[in-house]
């Protein structure tokens, strides 16, 4: 079975204050759902093709489900409600080859 990933990418940080609120309650969460943090960039190292200048964060988790089950537990969704519209970003789950 593939392993699969959260891609987070900031495009806008508008409180990081929030933003840390949020981290301190996700992390755990994250964590407790079978989570692996792999990248938690404040910026890329280098930016190639059009690629933007963005906070990164990339998860690994043992399968799909488990990706999915993490996003849609409580721990983590009493996170997302700490950090409400402090954030504009986008997030992806994809699975592993």
């Amino acid at each position: 079975m593939p392993k699969a990933y959260w891609v987070v990418c900031y495009k806008s940080i508008k409180n990081p204050e929030t933003l840390a609120a949020y981290a301190k309650i996700a992390g755990p969460a994250i964590q407790a759902s079978g989570g692996k943090f792999l990248v938690r960039s404040p910026s890329p190292a280098k930016t190639y093709e059009g690629g933007l200048n963005q906070r990164t964060v990339v998860t690994e988790f043992e399968s799909l489900a488990k990706a999915i089950a993490a996003h849609d537990s409580p721990g983590y969704q009493e996170a997302l409600r700490v950090l409400g519209d402090a954030v504009e970003r986008d997030m992806r789950i994809v699975e592993g080859v």
